[in-house]
């Protein structure tokens, strides 16, 4: 391995982080977030080097973008982490055997987490916060697209661990090559665990290539059901909240669902996407209801559903009723997040019991799947697996646990 000197270094870091009480997490973390904002320029310059080699048609422009505001908003978090309690040695099992054996289950660190993420710069400071907090170095590889922001972020972290005394390899940003990402997923004794972030592509490749254990953040398929007994005025701006607050985001819909009944208020429910210049793919009874009275409107394609746009774009399927709106999600959803739109709670219930995905809201959009949002500070991926953590993955999700046993000379018989 070309990195293997990487990999040691931050596996040797790793160590060091337990000696850190978590009021020094705390002020190092501060110290960052202000950091953030006393640089703001000098992070933008090296974005805008970055946005200078992307199209702003493409999807991904948005989330390579950062301004003073989103800076801003990334330095709040980042002090946000700092408040909430360690994660750290939580006893979550203890007991007493017959023999005297006293058993205690304590949380702690998995060590040295390795990130994969693509054109998303906040994430390098946000894994950051998530993995210093809770006592684990981490590896970075971030996408050729954002090289420059993550350079200059990774700068300003070493700059600050070093002032406290701090070994900057607790934090390493790996070349942002194809190779590379190859050998973290190799790095075998290094990198204990490793969290994909992007595109299904990305996934894929990560999860049939790996060596290393893998939490997987899948794709985000996402689909809202606008039911029969769905409030109007309520479901239009849940839809186009859901659609349009950002669409390069994972939890951005990508799929209407509509009952038959309300066909009828389908052109005041989308009339509001019109404004975005949102391009909708409607099935044929969708399509007849809004013919003429929306301007951006294609015929639907077996393509169009199951689609993640990552874009000012949506798809629109005319359902019977509730068992095929559910039959609809089972087969093109990605269990990332789901919606339904109705003011009947038994409606309501059913879907939230069948459907599987990771969140499930019922009268709210589905672009407050985030970790920030639900409370936990920051997330470090939203994972769509079953087996570990499941959805917005925090503090809590990137620890472990280990055992600590004390006898009195007790040997087995």
């Amino acid at each position: 391995m070309q990195l293997k000197e990487t990999f040691e270094r931050v596996k040797r870091a790793s160590k060091s982080l337990a000696l850190l009480s978590d009021e020094q997490r705390n002020s190092i973390l501060n110290a960052v977030a202000d950091a953030i904002v006393n640089n703001q320029e000098r992070i933008l310059k090296a974005n805008a080097q970055d946005l200078a080699k992307m199209e702003k048609s493409n999807p991904l422009y948005d989330r390579l973008q950062l301004t003073e505001s989103r800076l801003e908003g990334i330095a709040a978090d980042m002090r946000n982490v700092a408040t909430l309690p360690t994660p750290l040695g939580h006893i979550t099992k203890q007991k007493t055997l017959p023999n005297g054996l006293r058993l205690c289950r304590i949380s702690v660190p998995f060590g040295v987490i390795g990130m994969i993420y693509e054109a998303r710069p906040n994430v390098t400071f946000d894994v950051f916060s998530l993995c210093f907090k809770s006592g684990n170095a981490c590896v970075l590889k971030g996408g050729k697209d954002a090289d420059c922001s993550n350079r200059e972020e990774v700068a300003l972290i070493h700059e600050i661990l070093e002032h406290y005394g701090v070994s900057k390899d607790v934090v390493a940003l790996l070349p942002a090559t194809h190779e590379a990402t190859g050998e973290m997923l190799n790095a075998v004794g290094y990198v204990d665990l490793c969290i994909p972030r992007g595109g299904r592509k990305l996934i894929d490749f990560v999860r049939d290539t790996a060596r290393i254990p893998v939490i997987e953040t899948g794709a985000g398929v996402v689909n809202t059901y606008f039911d029969k007994d769905g409030d109007l005025e309520m479901g239009k701006a849940i839809i186009n909240n859901a659609k349009t607050r950002r669409v390069s985001v994972c939890n951005a819909l990508d799929c209407l669902l509509v009952h038959t009944d309300r066909l009828h208020d389908l052109e005041e429910i989308v009339t509001p996407m019109a404004g975005k210049n949102v391009i909708i793919y409607a099935d044929e009874q969708a399509y007849a209801a809004i013919e003429g009275k929306y301007p951006y409107l294609e015929h639907a394609t077996a393509e169009s559903f199951g689609t993640e746009f990552m874009d000012y774009k949506l798809a629109i399927k005319t359902v019977a009723n509730l068992e095929e709106a559910l039959d609809h999600i089972d087969q093109n959803g990605s269990g990332h997040s789901e919606s339904i739109i109705t003011m009947n709670e038994q409606t309501a219930r059913q879907f939230q019991a069948h459907v599987d995905a990771a969140c499930v809201y019922w009268n709210a959009p589905t672009s407050f799947t985030d970790g920030a949002q639900f409370g936990l500070g920051a997330e470090i991926g939203i994972s769509t697996q079953k087996l570990g953590p499941r959805g917005p993955m925090a503090l809590e999700e990137i620890t472990t646990y280990k055992w600590l046993i004390e006898g009195e000379g007790q040997v087995r018989p």
